[in-house]
């Protein structure tokens, strides 16, 4: 993160009252996203978060109606003007594509791939803000379960989550359409990653 810090003015980074308006001159790829006024740098992800991410939005985009949506990672959705977060994947409608950040009623999927500094973040407060502003599916993908597990979530009349599945075995789901996913695999990657990766001190 200390490497982000010289393309930010320190200031902001005190600062409770923010608004996405302020965040229009940040530098693109800077990871960042804005919750309740205060700007939170994030670290950029471990390989295997990157793996999962690439094969969940392949997996998605495989039967996706390619001219009425289009599939993104870390793209930023406008939550409130104090709170514009970015999920790992996000699916948008193509009508909502041609802004940044994208607005929640063009957004029917996100997805959220733990790691260890957003676990409680996103088990909780971002699965009730997605649920707050409407956002239909909501998926958490864990990597650091003794087998990676995916659970997909169906926002119900009373604007709650409801879980649909939770699983570490290769599944289907019919919802947005059929999408198939393979969390074995994904368990797998991680196993040879931690057999053969040097553990730099």
């Amino acid at each position: 993160m200390t490497a982000v810090l010289p393309l930010v003015d320190s200031r902001m980074l005190e600062r409770h009252d923010l608004t996405v308006d302020d965040l229009a001159d940040l530098p693109e790829d800077l990871r960042y996203e804005l919750i309740d006024g205060r700007l939170v740098l994030t670290p950029h992800a471990l390989p295997l978060h990157q793996v999962i991410q690439l094969r969940t939005a392949y997996a998605i985009e495989a039967n996706c109606p390619e001219d009425d949506f289009v599939v993104n990672g870390d793209q930023a959705i406008l939550m409130s003007l104090r709170s514009e977060l970015k999920p790992d994947v996000v699916l948008v409608r193509m009508e909502g594509s041609l802004r940044s950040p994208v607005l929640p009623a063009d957004v029917p999927l996100v997805v959220e791939i733990i790691s260890r500094s957003s676990r409680a973040d996103d088990r909780d407060r971002k699965m009730k803000d997605y649920a707050l502003v409407g956002i239909p599916h909501y998926w958490i993908i864990d990597p650091l379960a003794e087998r990676v597990t995916f659970t997909q979530y169906l926002l119900g009349a009373d604007g709650n989550y409801h879980q649909q599945v939770h699983t570490d075995e290769r599944i289907t789901i019919h919802s947005p359409w059929e999408i198939t996913l393979d969390p074995p695999s994904w368990t797998r990657k991680r196993a040879r990653m931690n057999e053969v990766g040097r553990r730099d001190r």
